[in-house]
């Protein structure tokens, strides 16, 4: 899991200095790369799918096969962009919502 508040991020140190409460974008790479990260994309039913984030929705976004989908993989792996990593903008509805989708969303892209 990729989260700036977490102890274990790079960037945590800088984080707490420049955020009081954490942010909204929690990242995370999945097992079984592209075609996974698709599935999963897939499977979800609450959160929207886009390529950009921070809207009131809660959005999910697989940038290997979007945003960066015209790079080579070699030159997205240099800017941190690894074939199963999924993003999450969390918006407005309610935690266990949005988790229980991620969830069964992570279950049924098997």
């Amino acid at each position: 899991m990729k989260y700036p508040f977490l102890k274990s991020h790079p960037q945590y140190e800088i984080a707490q200095k420049q955020m009081s409460a954490g942010g909204g974008i929690v990242c995370f790479e999945l097992k079984g790369g592209l075609e996974r990260g698709r599935r999963f994309l897939d499977q979800l039913e609450l959160l929207s799918l886009t390529a950009n984030l921070g809207d009131s929705r809660s959005i999910a976004s697989h940038p290997a096969s979007t945003t960066h989908a015209k790079l080579s993989e070699a030159e997205r792996l240099k800017v941190g962009i690894t074939p199963g990593l999924i993003r999450i903008s969390c918006g407005l509805e309610h935690k266990d919502d949005i988790l229980e989708d991620v969830l069964q969303a992570l279950d049924n892209s098997r």
